[in-house]
């Protein structure tokens, strides 16, 4: 059983927590989905993935392509998980499923903690996935590094 992870962002913009993140999910041996919910900002953030040092390269592929099910990261606007991946990272509001927090080994929620609107659906999110039984786990960096400042046990 897996868990979710809310990150609120409120001194790093999104893209370096998620190539942070990114770096230990594919260390660990995770292959990841990347859910957005519009194709223009995850195209942007191809490029911003492609524009990393060249000792931290992510390998990584826009849904659609002819080699989906071959990327280790893929970045996407859909709920398919054609690449066999045991971790979701959701960016700028994408949705997240307890059914998925229960069979993945992690869902990562990354959400701008400066945006009244991101806070509203992050708020949703963590809602609905306490009340469905889901582990969570919520992260600030507020003081200028990650802490743990909230916790939900699954069930």
């Amino acid at each position: 059983m897996g868990k979710a992870m809310f990150y609120h962002l409120t001194r790093r913009p999104m893209e370096d927590t998620l190539m942070m993140l990114l770096g230990k999910a594919t260390g660990a041996g995770w292959r990841v989905v990347v859910r957005g919910t519009r194709p223009d900002r995850m195209a942007w953030l191809d490029e911003k993935l492609w524009q990393g040092a060249d000792d931290s390269f992510l390998p990584h592929g826009l849904a659609g392509g002819a080699h989906d099910a071959r990327q280790p990261i893929l970045l996407s606007t859909t709920s398919d998980i054609p690449n066999a991946a045991t971790c979701v990272m959701s960016v700028d509001g994408a949705d997240v499923a307890a059914d998925e927090v229960a069979q993945l080994d992690r869902v990562c929620v990354l959400f701008d903690g400066n945006d009244a609107q991101a806070l509203d659906v992050a708020r949703g999110q963590w809602s609905a996935l306490k009340k469905a039984g889901a582990a969570a786990e919520y992260w600030s960096e507020d003081s200028g590094s990650w802490q743990k400042k909230a916790e939900t046990k699954a069930g």
